[in-house]
């Protein structure tokens, strides 16, 4: 009879063991997700205005060359991703647009998202983008992702930005 008590009391031990691990678990579980957060529809709105200004006003610099009001959108730890792949600091896109090398006689955007997560918006869109950079032309039709942050100051600074080449039907793959 000792010997089933003695069982019964390991048993029961093994579980509050098993329970209590489970307990720690799912916390740590919860504590990992983050949900998205819920923002009054107002507020919505107007970020979702200052957002497509900045996108205009990121489309008309690009147009017009002018790098003073990329030093204002692009935050200081701006990293943009080329469609090749290739890198580009805050810094690098500046000093492309100053130098000439990189030009945009036409930029058209369409199919804009906006989505927001607390003080950070997503934009995607399409462009299709007349322009070049030194010798090599880089016309046609791209996807984009660029990340928007809310600054202390209530800016929105751009962080991140990627973009990929549509290949037309004609093209090879």
């Amino acid at each position: 009879m000792l010997a089933k008590i003695a069982n019964r009391m390991t048993i029961a031990v093994f579980l509050m063991a098993l329970l209590a691990c489970a307990a720690v678990f799912s916390q740590q579980a919860s504590a990992t997700v983050i949900p998205r957060a819920h923002m009054p529809r107002a507020q919505k709105h107007e970020y979702r205005h200052e957002i497509e200004q900045a996108e205009e006003r990121w489309r008309e610099a690009m147009i017009q060359r002018n790098p003073s009001v990329l030093e204002n959108l692009l935050a200081e730890d701006y990293t943009g991703i080329t469609p090749n792949g290739a890198i580009q600091t805050r810094d690098q896109v500046i000093g492309n647009m100053r130098s000439g090398a990189f030009q945009v006689t036409a930029l058209f955007l369409s199919d804009r998202k906006i989505r927001f997560y607390g003080s950070t918006a997503v934009v995607t869109s399409l462009a299709d983008i007349t322009a070049s950079k030194d010798t090599l032309e880089l016309s046609g039709h791209y996807r984009y992702t660029r990340v928007y942050v809310r600054n202390e100051s209530g800016q929105w600074k751009v962080v991140s930005f990627e973009a990929s080449r549509i290949q037309d039907t004609g093209e090879h793959k």
